[in-house]
């Protein structure tokens, strides 16, 4: 990456009156987001506007255009001089706009006043079709989540099909996947040199079209094609074990998967991970660090409260979850910021007159993990085979924590700071690896504020397994060594835990075991999630197939909403709501002695008369008595 320009310090043009105040005649990318436009490291389409701006490019925001509209949007834009680029947002525009029950949102944290509606659904295919529309010469580049990981042919829960690879779908000329800055520059760079689509096939970390076999690298392997995965879940299931197998910047191969009627997406390796002078680099870009003053009346943009005060410090994630689209799109290996940048940006949001001295959060996608997994990683990538921590641990694995614990202090001693915590969660097997303790002791003591977030997801080691999470017994020892340091630092403090019901994998029989154990040890979770197959992941693939990806052996999949309702109920069993459905579970499983009076019972006999008397039994699927999914962790 080259060096970088002098910045405006002002948000980007948002419109050609905003255009003609800077005196510009012409600009060169047109950057469409369904996200508002927030000037925030934290959203990746503004760390793409600002680099390219960094780099002396022209760059004009159409943030959320109306597609409602009966005019085309775009056309009162003038046409731009090298592509339109364009991203969905922060997340999948469907998980953005649908709950898993698959109705609509009530609210969207990315848009003004945190109002649905602004966001249409396949968003990055609408904008192509819009932006093709508004100017048939002009490229038009895909990137961000949702392009990344619908990149090849994909299973969408919403419309419960396979569908081809998005590329193809929208109609646009190429698709950066993963972390885009790399590959961003040199498609710039191409267009800068009058370069064409054609010229661009060799950037890493870009999928692209090609017409024939004899088209596509000598050296690509070739996945069953969209037509074979469409009707062959056994194939389907194949082609997403080598997709993540293959996704890597070293030790893997392009890919290739044809689509009959158009021809072969090629997927070139990925780009290679920022060092960390360049991660430096793009996160000491002046951004604004706010939403634009166009949203001001509206009541602003309420995902900006989530990350205002946060700062990120690293990027990729080796955890190996598989219900987690974090690997297929910023890949296994973790890249770092240097301490010197992330003190910088603590120091200037301690300068913010907002500031209440917390910083919530230094982290990441997995807070604890400061480096790559070994040193094999820094030479060859990540393992194709194995995962860095399940089954269980590999050997090469090298476990520490003292520099991140370092860089927690020093950030806490900056000016105007009163305490640093961690929002984004520890990896607590990782952590339990480490044979120093003082990591741990301090963020008992020093860095969680009354409560700590975990995910241990279940407590079935059969399930842990198909959600890539390591046996029960390691969240056990952890809970315990937690509540030993809080007793010995006189604090009264609590874990938080997070699960998963209806993860393929997972029976009534182990949703009931979970509630069990849940009852024994006195928690009633805040929050559960129902299971969301959202596109990129293995446990996706496994819902929708019935296979394990990894095996190709069967695996029982919960779809039938009596009985995802039933099991989701199971883990809150003490809420009112949820009493019919606790009821039909344990009639279900012909558990009668879990009602009643006894210290294992879930629900007691007036409750299970007075439900059969006002809902009766045959209610399973009533709409009305089904739980309705919190938006938790954003792990999309």
């Amino acid at each position: 990456m080259k060096e970088q320009t002098q910045t405006t310090g002002q948000f980007l043009p948002v419109s050609e009156a905003e255009m003609q105040a800077r005196d510009w005649h012409y600009y060169d990318f047109l950057c469409i987001t369904g996200d508002a436009y927030v000037d925030h490291p934290s959203f990746g389409f503004a760390v793409i506007t600002r680099l390219l701006e960094s780099r002396g490019y022209r760059v004009l925001v159409c943030a959320q255009p109306d597609v409602r509209s009966k005019q085309n949007p775009l056309a009162a834009y003038k046409k731009p001089r090298r592509a339109v680029l364009i991203a969905a947002g922060n997340v999948d525009s469907m998980v953005a706009n649908y709950s898993v029950s698959k109705t609509r949102r009530k609210e969207d944290a990315y848009s003004p006043g945190g109002k649905p509606g602004n966001r249409p659904d396949d968003a990055s295919i609408t904008y192509t079709k819009l932006a093709k529309d508004a100017f048939p010469d002009t490229p038009v580049i895909l990137g961000g989540l949702e392009a990344s990981l619908r990149r090849f042919a994909h299973y969408d829960y919403w419309k419960e099909a396979v569908r081809p690879s998005i590329l193809f779908e929208s109609g646009a000329d190429i698709l950066v996947y993963g972390m885009g800055e790399r590959a961003i520059l040199d498609i710039a760079a191409t267009f800068g040199k009058k370069g064409t689509i054609a010229d661009m096939t060799d950037i890493p970390g870009i999928c692209y079209k090609a017409a024939s076999r004899e088209d596509c690298p000598k050296d690509a392997l070739e996945i069953a094609p969209f037509e074979k995965v469409r009707a062959d879940k056994r194939e389907y299931a194949l082609a997403a074990k080598l997709q993540q197998r293959e996704h890597g910047y070293t030790n893997t191969q392009p890919l290739l998967q044809r689509h009959e009627k158009d021809g072969y997406l090629v997927q070139n390796r990925a780009a290679r991970p920022l060092s960390t002078a360049e991660f430096d680099a793009v996160y000491d870009l002046e951004y604004q660090r706010t939403y634009h003053p166009m949203y001001e009346s509206a009541g602003g943009v309420p995902a900006i409260s989530e990350v205002r005060f946060s700062v990120i410090q690293n990027r990729g994630c080796f955890g190996g979850c598989r219900f987690c689209s974090l690997a297929f799109h910023q890949g296994r290996v973790v890249s770092t910021r240097s301490d010197e940048s992330i003190l910088k940006e603590v120091g200037l949001l301690a300068q913010m007159p907002d500031f209440k001295g917390y910083i919530h959060d230094i982290g990441g996608p997995t807070a604890n993990f400061r480096a790559p997994a070994c040193k094999n990683q820094l030479q060859n990538g990540a393992c194709k085979d194995r995962q860095c921590l399940t089954p269980e641990p590999c050997k090469a694995l090298e476990v520490d924590h003292s520099k991140y614990n370092s860089l927690l202090k020093k950030a806490a001693a900056v000016k105007g700071v009163k305490k640093v915590f961690i929002r984004s969660g520890v990896r607590f097997d990782y952590l339990m690896l480490d044979k120093d303790d003082s990591f741990f002791r301090s963020l008992v003591e020093r860095h969680t504020s009354g409560q700590l977030k975990v995910a241990p997801e279940h407590c079935v080691d059969h399930v842990l397994a198909y959600m890539g999470k390591p046996p029960f017994m390691v969240y056990r020892r952890f809970k315990e060594k937690f509540e030993a340091f809080n007793k010995k630092a006189g604090l009264k403090q609590y874990l938080v835990p997070y699960f998963i019901s209806s993860h393929p994998g997972c029976k009534l029989e182990d949703a009931l075991t979970l509630a069990l154990y849940l009852k024994k040890e006195g928690v009633m979770p805040e929050q559960v999630q129902d299971f969301y197959p959202t596109p990129g992941t293995l446990a996706t693939a496994a819902y929708y197939t019935g296979l394990d990806p990894l095996t190709l052996k069967p695996i029982f999949v919960a779809k039938e909403a009596g009985e995802k309702a039933m099991q989701r109920a199971l883990l809150q069993w003490k809420l009112p709501q949820n009493k019919q459905l606790v009821q039909e579970a344990l009639k279900t499983l012909k558990r009668y002695d879990l009602i009643g009076h006894g210290k294992e019972c879930l629900i007691s006999p007036e409750e299970r008369g007075k439900n059969d008397a006002v809902h009766g039994t045959k209610n399973r699927n009533n709409k009305a008595t089904r739980g309705q999914p919190n938006r938790r962790r954003n792990r999309h």
